[in-house]
């Protein structure tokens, strides 16, 4: 039962875990860099909760207990800004950019240099956290810049947001308003998608939607299950608290516990500017949110006060913006893909369009399913994205703009390429083609097959063995071996010295070691680090082929899906017999080496964000090796590795200055 009389002591332990509380929060949740354990934190938590349940009294707006709890809203309320949250003016290109710089020259009547901050201009949503005497009272949306909404409760349940600033060496203000964008991890983003998909609600189309949603949800629990950020990146109104830069007040507003985008740089000139541009949309695929350019913004205060404001932007700020990743076009027709393993793909041949720099014609639709959920018909306008290399797909339709003539999808029963019925096994979504000698199947499997990181076989593209195919030279990849010369010159494109060369390298490759051997037979589920691990463990193709199901599994890294594609594929006949072909065509197979010493023995490693083969192989590797998997990244860290859609660590990695690997730089090194 709470009691009416709270002991001064009890009063003063409730002060003392909400700022230990919120210190642990600033280190967790903006520095990534946690000093106690989950546990800790946990019991000092728990102990709160405990104090606050027997002193209801006790209980204040910016408890951390406060940050999930409050009832649905029936409306959000309408708050005005103190100051406009204004729009930035856009440049595309950097003829515009050096013109914007010598547009305030000349407003200015100066000739000199400005001192610019640059930062990452997030692709989210803006909004304005109001702190008096330094606890959160009011949170709300940009909306038309003057008027937004009330989000107080929902910007509450995001944990890098502070209900109370920290203190630093000078005293809190009265009054801070703070702008910032609320944001979502592009790999948390498809986690959300695939959850929603499985539960059959629609997908949101992008990260800032799915933000943007997520923040206008009535109900802050379901904001509250959304993994939201922050970045901060400026100030609205101040009172008690002067600055003369916009560099000093990033600076505090990081000393006060607010997140403050480590990527943020101040420069001198417009030139260096713009190079940081350059440098951002070269990287803008590693980074583990989605930006859409650059902010540029004159530091000195006085000087943006002098420029002042036009009537929907400020004077003395511009967002130099990136090519689109994101474009409509139309759909022409769908058509299928048979891959290696003879996998049949929907893929949407589309009018051309240039997204992120690249034009585009081919956008793939995964599989049936997809098509389906996605509806997408032939003659519809179609929005769809490209994210770095990746093969474009189709986020979704503009139903508004779908013609009356608008063909549904139907996925063909036999395959496109041998006629053979097409399969789909129970409980998998992808459709095949079950004839281990289909032409597009076995295209693709020899390409694999004969690819740099297998075989490497110098020269042999896609057309080329597509002609081999054709022309009934090759019908298995044993058959590569039994090429001359003559077989060659006659095809398109040949003369003596480029059939010379084919099957040069072709006779070179015949001397392999046994990962990149077992990488290229093409075996379902096996990629490079997984042969690596087989490779090392057993030592010799033989062995390799002879052990069982238990065996394998016994291998770190080794799980039951890999293990069973394994023993199906050495236990198939027509596998038997190609592997046979192979050893008779003369291959040398060489064992792996063993170093006494290795020199990752000691390394930390740290891993963040997608990779192609999993968790367990990657740390197995590493450990295989004497060196060390860790889940945070600190001073003490070696090396990060980093896959797709990384994570908060690849920006602290970067803080620090330690060595980030991309995949293939780690297979290389642990190689």
């Amino acid at each position: 039962m709470a009691s009416t009389t709270v002991p001064p002591e009890v009063a003063a332990r409730v002060k003392d875990l909400r700022e230990q509380i919120h210190y642990h929060n600033y280190r967790y949740y903006v520095l990534d860099d946690p000093v106690i354990s989950d546990d800790e934190f946990d019991r000092l938590m728990r102990e709160l909760m405990r104090l606050e349940e027997e002193h209801p009294e006790l209980i204040t707006s910016d408890s951390p207990t406060q940050r999930v709890g409050a009832p649905p809203l029936e409306k959000f309320e309408t708050v005005v800004h103190r100051q406009p949250m204004l729009s930035l003016e856009n440049a595309f290109s950097e003829a515009e950019t050096r013109e914007f710089d010598e547009r305030l020259k000349r407003f200015l009547r100066t000739a000199e240099d400005f001192h610019y901050v640059v930062e990452p201009k997030m692709d989210g949503v803006a909004v304005e956290l109001v702190y008096e005497n330094g606890r959160l009272t009011v949170g709300s949306t940009r909306g038309d810049g003057v008027r937004g909404e009330n989000v107080t409760q929902n910007l509450k349940t995001i944990h890098t947001i502070p209900l109370q600033m920290l203190k630093d060496q000078e005293a809190i203000p009265e009054l801070l308003e703070v702008r910032g964008e609320v944001y979502m991890d592009l790999a948390e983003f498809k986690k959300l998608n695939e959850q929603r998909r499985a539960q059959g609600e629609p997908a949101f189309a992008n990260p800032r939607n799915a933000a943007a949603g997520s923040l206008r949800q009535l109900d802050p629990n379901i904001t509250a299950a959304r993994p939201l950020k922050i970045y901060c990146y400026g100030i609205g109104e101040v009172a008690g608290r002067a600055f003369e830069t916009q560099w000093e007040v990033l600076q505090t507003l990081k000393a006060w516990g607010f997140r403050i985008n480590p990527l943020i740089e101040r420069h001198t000139g417009i030139g260096p500017a713009i190079a940081y541009h350059h440098r951002l949309e070269h990287q803008r695929h590693g980074l583990p949110y989605e930006i859409d350019g650059v902010v540029i913004k004159v530091d000195s205060l006085i000087l943006q006060e002098r420029l002042g404001t036009k009537t929907r932007s400020p004077r003395w700020a511009l967002a130099y913006k990136f090519a689109a990743t994101q474009e409509t076009t139309r759909v022409l027709n769908i058509v299928v893909n048979v891959g290696r393993t003879g996998a049949v793909t929907p893929m949407a041949v589309m009018e051309p369009v240039e997204v992120g720099g690249v034009t585009v014609t081919r956008a793939t639709l995964h599989n049936e399913d997809e098509v389906a959920r996605k509806d997408v018909r032939v003659g519809d306008t179609v929005l769809i994205q490209r994210a770095g290399d990746v093969i474009p797909e189709v986020v979704k339709v503009i139903l508004e703009e779908r013609p009356p003539d608008a063909r549904p999808f139907q996925m063909p029963t036999r395959c496109p390429v041998c006629h053979t019925p097409l399969v789909r096994p129970a409980g998998e979504k992808v459709t095949r083609c079950p004839n281990p000698g289909c032409g597009g199947a076995l295209v693709r499997g020899i390409f694999h097959f004969a690819a740099k990181t297998a075989m490497d076989i110098d020269g042999l593209g896609e057309k080329i063995i597509a002609q081999l195919v054709d022309n009934g030279l090759v019908q298995d990849v044993s058959d590569l071996y039994k090429l001359t010369e003559d077989d060659l010159i006659p095809l398109e494109r040949f003369a003596e010295k480029s059939a010379q060369n084919i099957i040069n390298a072709i006779q070179k490759s015949k001397r392999v070691t046994l990962e990149r051997f077992l990488y290229a037979l093409g075996i379902r589920y096996l990629g490079e680090a997984t042969a690596q691990l087989l490779a090392r463990h057993f030592g010799t193709l033989e062995a390799l082929m002879a052990a069982d199901f238990n065996e394998l599994t016994q291998v770190e890294g080794i799980g039951p899906t890999v293990a069973q594609s394994i023993v199906e594929y050495f236990n198939e006949p027509r596998n038997q017999e190609r592997l046979a072909k192979l050893q008779a065509a003369g291959l040398e197979i060489i064992p792996p080496e063993r170093p006494a010493v290795s020199p990752l023995a000691g390394k930390t490693f740290v891993f963040t964000g997608a990779l192609t083969i999993s968790r367990e192989e990657a740390k197995a590797l590493v450990t295989a090796r004497g060196g060390k998997v860790s889940s945070s990244v600190s001073a003490k860290t070696d090396y990060v590795v980093s896959g797709t859609d990384p994570g908060s660590k690849y920006a602290k990695a970067r803080e620090l200055g330690i060595t980030i690997l991309d995949e293939a730089a780690f297979l290389e090194l642990v190689r």
